[in-house]
């Protein structure tokens, strides 16, 4: 939980918070704003592909060393640290760099401790747990959040915030530094977990369907981005004066909490594509409250309901993987990974185009959102598309199905 906080709660989105702090300092526009996260998106992608192809890269040049899954999330909490801390230089031409290598090592850190906590509780005998780690994003979103809240009311500028969470992230990266053991966990660089038996299992699913449950999510990571990137800007644009606007982030990270947690003690006998529409229509429905009811009540409900079902997702989709193509599960996830960075890399653009052709910023981030939400409704209804195109045969219990990775 605590490498997933600093790799995604600041690695990835400490950008979030401290966004309004940069717009403040007069240090970025939302234009150039919006092509940082994209970098950074874009960065997780590159590191989501390096992961998948790894195992592929390393057969074919053997004289490379065999590295330890252990030893890929040290060197991506070392570099988080170091690339946020770089991050509190007043270097413009650079952030984009930074941001970007930021994306690769979070997506290094994301998939390898995955990989870790999941072979070590298959050792256990206790799988389900593995829902449990998600709950390290939300919780280092939250803290970023309270965080900027705190410098935000004490008047600091963006590059003490960055400064802070590159501290942060070391004191986190060191707490966690003996657990991840050279030797702990697979030695073979990959994330993989233990060999999957398909005895008893479907037949594994056609090219068509594993390409349909890719694109269902991707239109996840575009349909989320928009408003976690821009969230308190969009807050503060609807509610320039209110003292609360700085706590929706946090919010959304306790909702990331919350539908973690919630997500391994929901009973999963029967298909999971209707959990993932189901998850797909409550964070549209966080969007919409934003939408139609600008005001404290509606960030509140809609930071909740954006962030519930956030990590929830991830989980869900991923076992639909192993479901569906078991023997290859890594490289499927692999896919479904990149779609997902393409949807977010998409989001950031759109919203820096809609803005530059609207009247006011306000109208701007309005249609984005109503893209956003749109989205997410036509992932909703393909995966229910999918479930009655492709019924899901004699499907075991949660317990008896091998972990995510």
């Amino acid at each position: 939980m605590l490498s997933l906080a600093t790799a995604m709660g600041i690695g990835r989105f400490a950008f979030t918070p401290l966004l309004p702090m940069m717009l403040s300092d007069g240090v970025i526009d939302l234009p150039s704003a919006s092509w940082l996260a994209s970098a950074n998106y874009f960065g997780y992608l590159v590191g989501a592909l390096l992961c998948t192809f790894q195992p592929w890269i390393w057969k074919r040049l053997p004289f490379l060393p065999v590295v330890a899954a252990s030893t890929w999330v040290r060197c991506g909490l070392v570099a988080t640290t170091l690339l946020t801390l770089g991050m509190a230089m007043h270097l413009p031409a650079a952030w984009p760099l930074l941001r970007f290598a930021a994306g690769v090592a979070s997506a290094l850190v994301f998939v390898y401790t995955s990989g870790w906590c999941l072979a070590q509780l298959a050792r256990l005998g206790a799988p389900t747990l593995g829902g449990i780690m998600y709950a390290g994003p939300g919780a280092g979103i939250a803290l970023s959040g309270l965080f900027a809240s705190a410098m935000v009311a004490l008047q600091w500028t963006a590059a003490a915030g960055w400064l802070i969470f590159g501290v942060l992230a070391a004191v986190l990266t060191a707490a966690v530094w003996r657990i991840f053991q050279e030797g702990s966990a697979s030695q073979g660089g990959s994330a993989v977990g233990p060999p999957v038996s398909t005895a008893g299992s479907q037949a594994p699913a056609g090219r068509q369907q594993m390409l349909l449950l890719a694109l269902a999510y991707g239109l996840a990571g575009f349909g989320y981005i928009i408003t976690a990137t821009f969230l308190p800007v969009i807050a503060r644009e609807a509610m320039p004066d209110s003292v609360w606007i700085d706590f929706f982030w946090p919010i959304f990270g306790g909702g990331v909490v919350t539908g973690a947690l919630l997500a391994t003690r929901i009973p999963a006998t029967g298909d999971f594509r209707y959990l993932l529409a189901g998850c797909y229509g409550v964070q549209a429905l966080g969007i919409a409250a934003s939408v139609f009811s600008p005001s404290l009540a509606g960030f509140a409900v809609g930071s909740l309901l954006l962030g519930i079902p956030f990590t929830a997702i991830t989980f869900f989709a991923m076992q639909e993987v192993r479901r569906l193509r078991p023997a290859a599960a890594a490289s499927y996830m692999g896919l479904l990974t990149a779609m997902y960075g393409i949807g977010q890399i998409a989001g950031p653009p759109l919203v820096a185009l809609l803005l530059r052709h609207s009247r006011t910023l306000g109208e701007g981030f309005t249609l984005s959102l109503e893209i956003a939400a749109a989205a997410l409704v036509a992932g909703a209804l393909m995966y229910l598309w999918m479930a009655r195109a492709y019924p899901v045969a004699g499907r075991k219990r949660r317990a008896d199905l091998p972990p995510v990775t």
